[in-house]
């Protein structure tokens, strides 16, 4: 045999190499400490959000007798956005929880029950109006698979959003709230 058949031979015999595993450990350490940092930073994100939030006052109960129930639904709670601006979520007090929710519609206002999240109620007098809508603080569906409900918490507007398990009833719900007394509104002037 000539020596380069030897050689080509000798090659073949060879097994495979073996997996470095320290470098393969290495490179999944690296990864898990990544996510964590990257995690992190949005827990410091939502921290700072609450923190510049802090002027909201707390929410308010349910009175002892809110009265009879108009409507109820039971759905998701899709979280609370600044009034208009459906991508800047309020998370001061609970309100960019998303959660399952129980809503009461009585005279009084909207009992807001949310299972494993802060609960609160909307007075009737803060109250402005409700709509169908199709996306707020980041959460899209189909159009009108909302049920936004514009409402007033100390100085600012909030815009709530809630998705019944049986869609068919926002369209109730829109026109309860609308024909609700209001108490009348200047936005953005002294009353």
């Amino acid at each position: 045999m000539t020596p380069l058949i030897e050689f080509a031979a000798e090659a073949e015999k060879k097994s495979a190499e073996v997996t470095d595993w320290a470098a393969r450990l290495g490179w999944v350490a690296g990864l898990l400490l990544f996510i964590a940092f990257v995690y992190w930073l949005m827990r410091q994100g939502w921290k700072w959000r609450g923190s510049l939030q802090s002027d909201l006052p707390e929410l308010p109960g349910a009175p002892e007798a809110p009265g009879e129930a108009k409507l109820t639904l039971s759905g998701r709670y899709h979280g609370s956005t600044t009034a208009g601006q459906w991508l800047d979520r309020i998370v001061a007090h609970g309100l960019g929880t998303r959660s399952r929710v129980e809503l009461t519609l009585t005279e009084a206002g909207i009992e807001v029950v949310r299972p494993g999240a802060n609960d609160f109620f909307i007075p009737a007098a803060a109250l402005r109006e409700a709509r169908l809508d199709k996306g707020i603080a980041g959460k899209v569906l189909a159009e009108g698979g909302l049920l936004i409900v514009t409402w007033a918490h100390g100085e600012k507007l909030l815009d709530s959003g809630f998705r019944s398990d049986r869609a068919a009833e926002h369209a109730a719900w829109v026109e309860a709230i609308n024909s609700m007394n209001h108490a009348s509104t200047t936005e953005g002037t002294a009353r």
